[in-house]
């Protein structure tokens, strides 16, 4: 590194030695270039690595007089902040280079490019990565072929989610050769006598142009062959100096406010198609016309129908019904209310159910089963043989047998159902009668009512 020091300083001063001979030229297109550098490299604070003389070299092309490129290599050696490792460090890519002022002898430049970066220590660590690096220079041209420069970089890299920052400083030498040369000056023949001049013709006689065919409004078409005259200025023309319409709606293209329209769909005068109704989708595509003024449509032009019920929004008194149930005209689901009740008699004094009643216990329990949400009341009732108090208690036995039948039979949950006694305190017939008081010994269940969809 310090031989390499020494000799680029030896050029360099006797290259300013001679700046007083040679005349100096700016950057010259089509021109390669070599350049060694020598400089300084600091690291990041993170890489706890010293800043240390840096050398490399350049070689470089000038494609304009403005934009040139070189490729670069670098090497320094250095060695741990915190430890005596010793790390070889190399840099190898290329920079873009945009020279300011390209004929003056001091050309600035900015420079950016890509390089690789390697690090190799002397205990086994490397490291290789991409680096990004922008940055000003300067050229100053002592000759056509020589020149001096300077330069310094800010070198941006990443390791492990961290970005780094490195910077490098130099000068170098720039040696140029290969771009053409412009051809030494030509001395100019001494043109010959002109010969004297023959006497001048007659002159021939004037005959006027015939007058151009009349083109009234000027769209290139002549009157005679214009089929339509008064055409408005700038207004682009077929054959027969009609104004052009590309989509053939009728309405030509410079007042068609909506181009493009499709063969035979039905326009108003700006060349827009139709919208009889009004709700933003026009006729052609409309597949449900005749929509009322301000109702969302959908982009077949049909009302929007949010819950898939069939009934429109704006006709839905019950918008959100759950998908697949069954509505009115209205929207809303087309309900009816049902319930149950039993009838069933028992023989004087007993609370035993009879063999017959088995099918209307069991309509009890098969509604209770469909709605289970459904909760009643076993009501026991008698006929006035005998006191009020053995009735009461006699209807209340009775209930509860029925009650326990549905739980014990048909599965009932027990809180669902509820056992009272009535006594003889609520008779349906003549107790006068021994017809009158069979019916008054009689089991009613009485259960909530449910609303369910109509079949």
């Amino acid at each position: 590194m310090k031989l390499f020091n020494r000799m680029l300083l030896a050029a360099a001063g006797t290259l300013l030695l001679s700046v007083g001979t040679v005349s100096a030229a700016g950057v010259e297109p089509g021109a390669f270039y070599l350049s060694p550098i020598v400089g300084g490299y600091t690291f990041d604070g993170k890489q706890h690595l010293e800043t240390q003389p840096v050398g490399g070299i350049r070689a470089g092309y000038n494609f304009t007089k403005h934009l040139g490129a070189e490729a670069l290599f670098d090497y320094t050696r250095t060695e741990g902040t915190r430890s005596s490792t010793k790390t070889d460090f190399y840099r190898y890519g290329a920079d873009a280079l945009l020279h300011i002022f390209p004929d003056n002898r001091l050309v600035p430049y900015i420079a950016a490019g890509y390089s690789g970066m390697s690090l190799d220590s002397n205990d086994g660590t490397k490291l290789t990565r991409g680096v990004f690096d922008y940055g000003p220079g300067i050229k100053y041209f002592i000759s056509d072929t020589w020149a001096l420069r300077g330069d310094f970089r800010h070198l941006i890299f990443k390791h492990e989610g961290d970005s780094y920052s490195n910077y490098e400083y130099n000068l170098g030498l720039v040696y140029s050769f290969g771009a053409a040369k412009e051809p030494a000056p030509v001395a100019k023949a001494e043109p010959a006598p002109a010969p004297a001049p023959e006497p001048a013709p007659a002159p021939a006689p004037v005959v006027a142009p015939p007058p151009a065919p009349a083109d009234s409004d000027n769209d290139g078409v002549i009157d005679t062959l214009d089929k339509c005259p008064g055409t408005p200025a700038g207004v682009k023309v077929d054959k027969d100096g009609c104004p052009v319409d590309s989509d053939k709606d009728g309405v030509a293209d410079y007042l068609d406010k909506c181009p493009g329209t499709p063969a035979g769909v039905q326009v108003d005068k700006d060349g827009c198609p139709v919208d009889s109704d009004k709700d933003g989708v026009a006729d052609y595509l409309d597949k449900c016309p005749g929509t009322p003024a301000g109702v969302q449509v959908d982009q077949d032009g049909c009302p929007v129908d949010s819950d898939g019920d069939g009934v429109a929004d704006y006709l839905d008194k019950c918008p959100g019904t759950p998908k697949g149930t069954k509505v009115k005209a209205d929207g809303c689901p087309d309900l009816e209310t049902l319930s149950m009740s039993i009838n069933i008699q028992f023989v004087t004094g007993k609370n035993d159910i009879q063999p017959k009643y088995a099918g209307e216990i069991k309509k009890v329990a098969d509604y209770m089963q469909k709605y289970p949400t459904v909760k009643g009341v076993i009501e026991g009732h008698t006929d006035n043989v005998g006191s009020a108090a053995a009735n009461m208690k006699l209807s209340q036995r009775r209930a509860e047998a029925v009650r326990s039948y549905l739980i014990k039979k048909h599965g009932i949950a027990a809180d669902r159902l509820t056992a009272k006694g009535y006594g003889m305190t609520r008779p349906i017939a003549d107790n006068g009668t021994e017809a009158g008081r069979q019916q008054n010994r009689r089991i009613t269940a009485v259960l909530d009512s449910v609303t369910v969809e109509k079949q």
